[in-house]
């Protein structure tokens, strides 16, 4: 099948195929004599493994480990069970984050609580104040979780090969 249709059977777009060819997730598939890629069963069924890890928030090195075992199935998957041991600590902190993004955002609504005109809006005035330093960077919290921490995982898992 030509790429589009693989797209349309996995439920993603060309452009992801393609950086995931590009970044190793996904085998490098043949050509045809007119220069397209070809892809096969393979294809959807690696795809729709990325997909299923990515819908549960996982980085695309945590996947690469996954991938690594799902080829490896003799191997030991010791290290596929603390991967996603820390892949829920992670969602558990990155929940706790959210709660707290909920409170600020709680405590920022209940400083206007009728509509007035915008120059003396409690909330504006809020947000225009400087933060106070708290030890703590102001962050957003993001989809999963840092890339320093991804590259760490990445690491270790290439330590333990041996």
């Amino acid at each position: 099948m030509k790429i589009g249709e693989l797209a349309r059977l996995a439920g993603t777009n060309v452009e992801t195929i393609r950086y995931y060819e590009r970044d190793g997730l996904l085998p490098i598939p043949s050509r045809s004599e007119g220069n397209y890629r070809i892809y096969g069963e393979t294809h959807v069924q690696r795809l729709s493994f990325i997909r299923r890890c990515r819908s549960l928030d996982m980085t695309l090195d945590e996947i690469r480990v996954l991938l690594h075992f799902k080829e490896s199935p003799q191997e030991n998957c010791a290290d596929v069970n603390r991967l996603l041991d820390r892949h829920i600590g992670h969602v558990a902190q990155r929940m706790q984050e959210l709660q707290e993004l909920e409170r600020q955002l709680n405590d920022l609504r209940e400083r206007c609580g009728e509509a007035r005109d915008a120059a003396h809006c409690g909330i504006l005035d809020s947000l225009s104040q400087a933060i106070a330093p708290s030890g703590k960077t102001a962050s957003h919290v993001l989809g999963a979780h840092g890339h320093a921490a991804n590259r760490r995982l990445a690491k270790g898992y290439q330590g333990n090969q041996g």
